[in-house]
């Protein structure tokens, strides 16, 4: 409805309007309401945490790095987006306020379809071509229709997910021209067909319990989900059973120099992609008993460790090395995910991340980036530091109230590390690897990019993970 509207409506000196939010001819239209507002933000809730959860349960079994650092990522975004949407929500109605009801069972369908998607190419196909475009849409419906005074917030929120969510889709049309050929996008034809029909579905208000004799049959979610704990990496990952350098050793031994400790700190950081690998499991077996901001700020976490080993490839990069000629590790993720409950690996997370508050943690890597001549190093170390403290007090809101207090916490996780079984002879004895020390060859390479001449004692390093964890303490 539009009300009449005064076309020698003038303000001060021809300023605009109403904060430049709209013209007054838009701002005196009346075809908005709380309840449309909500309705509709909540089914963008419903789509993207979903989303959060699709992305996050497919890191681990995804074999290709860079969707796993993509999946990563967008997982933070859509978390982000939620968050936002909740907390308007709460701004206009008063609770309950409903968040976690199924708006409609054509989009518990959609989504469990997407997340069923039985490989990389289809999945990415799913979510880029099909769910963020929906969602992008939807955001721009908002913008389009929403009262820009009287709902101003929601617009804001709205064009914040039109925003990444575009980001995302480009991302994902990228993605797709990669990995999905002419024979495959032919291949998910039916698929696609049958979400549209999903989202068409969700567009009608027949009650809930009507809804599923309109539903499509299911396609790739005949079979429940199943979450794959073991980690799966591409064919560039050679040898990720290797534990036969031991990082931390040569990180805190004094005879080596910061500029050779960069190097290492390099591999360190890229080795970080199984923090994502494990942390995913927690937050897919624990969706149902933990609140939405356990999920929002873990997510975060997991998104920090995913930059983290992305640094670390930059790094390499930046010495005109090749990481895929070492082994990229993945044992601690493999082994804390079929070891350990969910809440024995939360327990083991926050161990480490307190390990690193002390001087001798982030901060003497920081130093050593300082040191060692490398700005990138020292820039990197100085990011990664600050991520670690935010991740301890993640910690702290998240896993002690759960124990009387901080020390029985850290002893627990303590303790919970000491039952993992490193399977170093066992990985060995299975021929899965020889535990080569691969530490001499890349640095080696590395002096000869630098044009300096290998330090003996360095290229002579030679400990292993055999009798050692990360943390240097006796298995």
């Amino acid at each position: 409805m539009t009300t009449k509207f005064a076309p020698t409506y003038e303000t001060y000196r021809g300023l605009p309007p109403l904060a430049g939010l709209c013209s007054m001819e838009h701002a005196v239209t009346a075809n908005w309401s709380v309840e449309e507002s909500v309705q509709r933000l909540k089914h963008l809730h419903f789509v993207l945490r979903r989303l959060v959860e699709i992305f996050t349960c497919r890191i681990t079994g995804e074999p290709i790095y860079e969707l796993k650092t993509a999946f990563s990522h967008h997982a933070y975004l859509c978390a982000e987006h939620v968050t936002a949407i909740r907390r308007r929500v709460g701004e206009m109605r008063e609770p309950p306020l409903g968040l976690d009801k199924i708006p409609h069972e054509a989009l518990r369908l959609f989504c469990d379809e997407l997340q069923s998607a039985p490989n990389s190419a289809s999945l990415v196909f799913g979510l880029y071509q099909v769910a963020l475009p929906h969602v992008l849409e939807k955001a721009n419906l908002v913008i389009r229709d929403a009262h820009p005074l009287a709902d101003a917030p929601t617009v804001r929120i709205a064009k914040f997910i039109a925003l990444e969510s575009q980001e995302m889709i480009d991302f994902g049309n990228q993605a797709i021209h990669c990995l999905v050929d002419p024979s495959c996008r032919q291949s998910l034809e039916h698929w696609q067909q049958m979400l549209m029909e999903c989202l068409q579905a969700a567009e009608t208000a027949t009650p809930i319990d009507q809804e599923k004799n309109q539903l499509p049959e299911p396609h790739f979610s005949r079979e429940p989900f199943r979450f794959e704990p073991v980690p799966q990496r591409d064919e560039r990952f050679q040898d990720p059973f290797n534990a036969g350098v031991n990082p931390e050793a040569f990180l805190y031994d004094e005879q080596f120099s910061p500029r050779d400790k960069s190097l290492m700190m390099f591999y360190k950081r890229l080795r970080e992609i199984d923090v994502p690998e494990m942390m995913a499991s927690i937050l897919y077996e624990l969706r149902d008993e933990e609140p939405w901001e356990f999920h929002m700020e873990m997510t975060r976490q997991l998104w920090d460790e995913a930059r983290h080993a992305m640094m670390g490839e930059v790094g390499f990069a930046s010495y005109g090395l090749d990481w895929r000629k070492i082994p990229i590790n993945f044992t601690w993720s493999r082994n804390l995910n079929t070891q350990l409950t969910a809440r024995e690996r939360h327990g083991v997370l926050f161990f480490i991340e307190q390990g690193l508050m002390p001087k001798t943690g982030k901060r003497y890597e920081w130093e050593v980036g300082k040191e060692s001549g490398h700005p990138l190093s020292a820039l990197f170390q100085d990011f990664d530091w600050a991520d670690e403290v935010l991740h301890a007090q993640i910690g702290r809101r998240w896993y002690v109230p759960r124990y009387k207090n901080l020390n029985e916490a850290l002893a627990y996780g303590d303790r919970c590390w000491s039952k993992v079984l490193s399977h170093w002879s066992a990985y060995r004895d299975q021929g899965l690897t020889e535990h080569k020390n691969w530490w001499p060859e890349l640095y080696s390479a590395a002096c000869t990019a630098w044009q300096a001449p290998p330090d003996p004692r360095a290229l002579a390093f030679n400990t292993t993970y055999e009798t050692k964890r990360a943390d240097l303490k006796e298995l």
